[in-house]
């Protein structure tokens, strides 16, 4: 999946990592407000490490922009910036077309029971991550 979701983005210059921060500060009820770094970390389960580095190339790239955190002058939010957005809206047909060719060998009845199984997953794994921090908490 990444090695060929990379080549769908490839034209951009983008990696399938900026593909899903983008994706994620693209989301409606998050575009104008942007998310804390803390939010991405949870939305898409990547580390704080490697998603500041993410960050950074993005925003290097004029693709995604720091702003202030209305409720919490402190602390920052990552958006996408009118150049991103316009970008997010180019690489949404090339991303369109790499899912549209992955799941041809899927009828519309496999997709559904794929997505739901996925969904499964994630929760299991985030299940997982929940625990895994409890058992921390009590050790530290």
């Amino acid at each position: 999946m990444h090695k060929n979701g990379t080549k769908a983005v490839a034209s951009f210059g983008s990696t399938t990592q900026q593909w899903a921060v983008m994706g994620a500060l693209a989301r409606p009820r998050v575009r104008n407000e942007g998310m804390s770094v803390k939010e991405l970390i949870g939305f898409l389960m990547l580390s704080r490490q490697n998603l500041s580095a993410v960050l950074d190339r993005l925003e290097s790239r004029g693709w995604i922009e720091k702003v202030k955190d209305a409720a919490d002058g402190r602390s920052r939010r990552s958006r996408l910036t009118a150049k991103g957005v316009a970008i997010w809206d180019e690489m949404l047909v090339a991303i369109g077309e790499f899912y549209e060719a992955s799941l041809a060998g899927l009828s519309p009845e496999e997709q559904l029971a794929l997505y739901r199984l996925l969904d499964r997953l994630k929760d299991g794994l985030a299940a997982l991550g929940v625990e895994e921090d409890a058992a921390q908490a009590e050790g530290a």
